[in-house]
């Protein structure tokens, strides 16, 4: 594999991990990713429509990321499983990966790539303990936010996931059943056409996202949770943030809303801007310094401690006014602007004259 591909394949297994579609997209019809249990599938996969110039299929074998003629798909061979708990995968030589099952990922090291999935009721169970601990005292657990780590499914776990789907991804059972996860429900068989996989997607999550995880977690057990919890897309939205400043090599970090405030008067104010909405930017902290990560935008902004406090009070109630009651009012102004002309602005709609940040 050259290194072109391997990125490409790279990409495309985080996508069919998480169900979070590939970065800016690919044009052309066809599921983005495709996973086989078993090649015997693979002709009927690749005689389908579900299959197209974008394709990356994964496959057992020795397939070396040869172009499919009459499709256009590209097709990569894997070695190992990519969907038991447990077990381990290699892809070309050039790509590992190990997957775990939530409940014990915490017991085990991380020696590579870990994805880790939820396999069962026990493992919901622990995960959803896991994200009452981070929001109630800001106490991660390590593997979580390790960035070897990516969770799987996320939509089924509480993240708004509208493009997820089988125009996202696909998995291919060895006897032929078709869902868009290992742990999913079946949405048909291999060589279905692509509209009848999406026809059959609509009709399950009409009512919940639940298909991801529909043969591992009963619905009357996953829904409810969930429900309990409208902040889980923000939570996971924050692991997100916590493994990027680690790349960094930053550690030891809070995070605003989970479990305290950089500014404690700012604990107690109830219907705060940023306690559940994911798209709403985050702010961080470490004994050293602090951060602001906005959510679709590549960049980490460090703050002195002065613009943090000032940024938190906009972030908690979400109107530069209300803010200005608690922070000083230039503060304020210097905040925003300073996002606004970076072109991440701290709350919608906020714009104004560059201005530097004051420590």
């Amino acid at each position: 594999m050259n290194e072109a591909l391997i990125s490409r394949t790279g990409r495309h297994l985080r996508s069919w991990a998480t169900g979070r579609p590939l970065a800016g997209g690919t044009a052309g019809g066809g599921s983005a990713t495709v996973v086989l249990e078993d090649a015997a599938q693979l002709p009927a996969v690749l005689s389908s429509d579900v299959v197209g110039p974008r394709t990356l299929v994964l496959v057992p074998g020795d397939q070396d990321g040869e172009e499919h003629g009459p499709s256009g798909a590209t097709v990569v061979g894997f070695e190992g499983s990519l969907s038991e708990p447990g077990g381990d995968a290699s892809i070309g030589g050039a790509i590992f990966l190990q997957v775990q099952d939530y409940g014990t990922s915490p017991y085990m090291s991380l020696l590579g790539t870990t994805l880790v999935r939820v396999a069962g009721e026990p493992d919901f169970e622990a995960f959803l303990a896991d994200a009452d601990r981070a929001r109630q005292t800001g106490g991660f657990e390590a593997f979580a936010v390790s960035p070897a780590v990516q969770i799987a499914d996320l939509g089924a776990l509480g993240e708004a996931a509208p493009d997820d789907g089988p125009g996202t991804r696909l998995w291919i059972a060895a006897d032929g059943a078709v869902s868009v996860s290992p742990q999913g429900t079946r949405l048909g068989t291999a060589g279905d056409s692509a509209a009848a996989l999406s026809a059959a997607w609509a009709a399950a999550t009409a009512a919940a996202p639940a298909v991801a995880l529909g043969r591992a977690v009963p619905e009357a057990v996953r829904g409810p949770a969930v429900a309990e919890r409208p902040w889980l897309g923000r939570y996971l939205a924050a692991l997100d943030v916590l493994r990027d400043l680690q790349v960094h090599g930053v550690s030891d970090v809070r995070i605003s809303g989970f479990g305290g405030r950089l500014v404690p008067e700012l604990a107690d104010v109830a219907g705060a801007y940023d306690a559940q909405d994911p798209a709403v930017p985050f702010l961080a902290w470490t004994p050293q310094a602090a951060y602001v990560r906005v959510p679709g935008h590549e960049r980490t902004f460090r703050l002195g401690g002065r613009a943090a406090r000032t940024a938190e009070w906009l972030l908690v109630h979400g109107d530069p006014a209300t803010a200005a009651d608690g922070a000083d009012g230039a503060a304020v102004r210097q905040v925003l602007d300073f996002f606004a002309e970076r072109g991440a602005p701290l709350l919608p709609a906020t714009a104004g004259a560059p201005a530097e940040v004051g420590a």
